[in-house]
């Protein structure tokens, strides 16, 4: 029986030791600064990415990885015959897994590279990439991986705050218009990920919307308590605030592992400074 490895984008929120016990193949993406190139986690950090991010004169653009690179990966992975389950961040927010699907055209290995569009990324795509990575190693098929990754994806949800809309109106996410109404009234927005898919959920203003925001979600892990395994905090530079909202979920339920973590380039790049999002899924 041909081994199954696990391939996913660097978007992902996985810890250094979770790469390394299961084996987890991270492609990096591309992140241009004012025009340097840099390969996200190899030669910048997130945290270094960050600072250069608001000393930036232009808003950071990031790419899919070069699908040479993706083709080499794959070679590389399957040389020994090895099947290739791929988990990759929602095609509605990068090409990423286009990419991964040509390049595994390009080294002849289609018919052994199963792609996975996780319809999120950071932890949620995390959560997914950790299943299937835990299955392979347990000799599970390709079948029951796919199935099981598929019935995560079915129950997670992404619930973010958005508290500064600047990136988003330097990167066209909001029309002009609504941008500078927004950047007047001090407007916040909640954003969710249905089906792939980002969409304002609401909008409010001030500390008094995000305070709101965090109940309505603690309150619905307190409603789920018991099915949640764990839950994933991730953020573009508030680490004291995040670790205090992840006590609160402690609290809750102390069997709920809680992941506090930076979050990528990508998601930092339009998402802009104080931004957080909490991502979980039911049992």
């Amino acid at each position: 029986m041909s081994k199954i490895k696990i391939m996913t984008d660097s978007s992902v929120q996985l810890t250094p030791e979770e790469i390394e016990k299961y084996n987890i193949t991270v492609v990096p993406l591309s992140i241009s600064i004012d025009g340097k190139t840099y390969i996200d986690g190899v030669d910048i950090s997130r945290s270094d990415f960050v600072r250069k991010m608001n000393e930036a004169k232009n808003l950071p653009q990031t790419s899919q990885p070069p699908i040479g690179r993706f083709a080499e990966t794959i070679k590389t992975l399957t040389k020994d015959g090895s099947e290739v389950v791929g988990i990759f961040l929602a095609k509605a927010l990068s090409g990423t897994i286009d990419a991964a699907r040509q390049a595994a055209e390009i080294a002849g290995q289609s018919d052994h590279v199963h792609l996975v569009d996780s319809e999120l990324t950071d932890r949620a795509e995390g959560f997914q990439v950790l299943a299937a990575a835990k299955d392979a190693q347990e000799g599970k098929s390709i079948e029951e991986i796919l199935k099981h990754v598929d019935e995560i994806k079915k129950s997670q949800k992404l619930r973010m705050m958005v508290v500064d809309l600047k990136n988003l109106i330097k990167g066209g996410r909001l029309g002009a218009l609504s941008g500078k109404i927004a950047t007047l009234l001090n407007i916040r927005i909640e954003l969710h990920m249905p089906n792939g898919q980002l969409i304002v959920a609401k909008k409010g203003r001030g500390k008094k919307f995000s305070k709101a925001f965090d109940e309505r979600v603690l309150a619905d892990i307190e409603a789920n308590k018991d099915r949640i395994p764990e839950v994933g905090i991730s953020y573009v530079d508030t680490p004291e605030a995040m670790e205090e909202l992840a006590d609160k979920i402690r609290a809750i339920n102390p069997n709920i592992n809680v992941l506090v973590q930076e979050t990528s380039p990508i998601i930092a790049t339009h998402a802009g400074n104080g931004a957080y999002a909490i991502l979980y899924y039911t049992e």
